[in-house]
Order: C-alpha cells, then structure tokens, then sequence
C-alpha cells in the first residue's frame, strides 16, 4: 500500500536547493539562500523560474490591490456607522423631546376634560363633522369637474 503512493525511486531524492535559489537584484527581492546554485541552473530552467517569480509578483501586486480596496471599504463602512450613530441619537433625542410635549398636551386636555365635564366632547364631533362636510363637497366638486 505505501509503494502505491510514494514517489518513483528517482524523484525520492532529488536535490530541490535549485527551487530555493535568490532573485535576481533587479526584482528588489532577496533570498536567504545562497547563489552558488543558480550558476549551475540551466538558462530554459532560469528562464522558467524567473517567469514564475514575475507571475507570483503580478498575483502579490494584485492581492495588494485587492487588500486596499477592502481596506478603504471597511474605512467607510467604520465611518458610515459612525455617523449614522450619531444621527439615531439625535433623532432618539427628538422623539424624546415630542413625546415630553405630548404628553404635557394630553394631560392638559385630560384636566380641561374633566373641568368642563363631556361638553367638550360634543363641540370635537361638532368640528369633525363640518371638516367631514367640507372634504365631500370639495371632493365631489373636483369629481363633476373631471367628468
């Protein structure tokens, strides 16, 4: 069963330092491991490593993009929250305000009610009634004009 996965007798080992070797000076990069083995590499195998430490720097330079710009999208989501914390505050503070002043109307109403007795409550149908009047005259005047 372990002959089954293992490695073919010649790739067992296999000198891998090769894959090691440094950068070329020009890429900025540095490499902890010697260049004695890059002398010994040949010019197509340079050629394949070089390619494929362009192609790692190009992915590199692009997941750095991509970083910065969920960077500068998590700036705004923080700041956007922010702001809309302080804007719920002082719309808390608002309605908090209103409804101090509604119920300082209500009570005053409720002591008003129970001065005059139910009189007032007569005189509140009354104006219902004549501004329920008013909207069906005006509405059916408005409905004869557009037919």
């Amino acid at each position: 069963m372990s002959s089954r996965f293992s490695a073919p007798s010649g790739l067992q080992h296999r000198d891998r330092g090769h894959l090691y070797a440094s950068t070329p000076p020009a890429s900025g990069r540095s490499s902890p491991f010697a260049t004695p083995q890059r002398e010994h590499t040949p010019t197509g195998q340079q050629r394949v490593f070089d390619d494929l430490e362009g192609q790692n720097d190009e992915h590199l330079d692009g997941l750095t993009a991509k970083v910065k710009i969920l960077k500068d999208i998590t700036k705004g989501i923080g700041s956007e929250i922010r702001d809309s914390t302080v804007q719920l505050t002082q719309m808390n503070d608002a309605f908090s305000e209103t409804g101090d002043i509604l119920s300082g109307t209500f009570r005053r109403l409720n002591n008003m009610a129970a001065r005059q007795g139910c009189r007032w409550l007569w005189y509140i149908v009354f104006m219902m009634f004549i501004l329920w009047f008013f909207v069906v005259v005006w509405w059916f005047r408005n409905w004869f004009r557009r037919s």
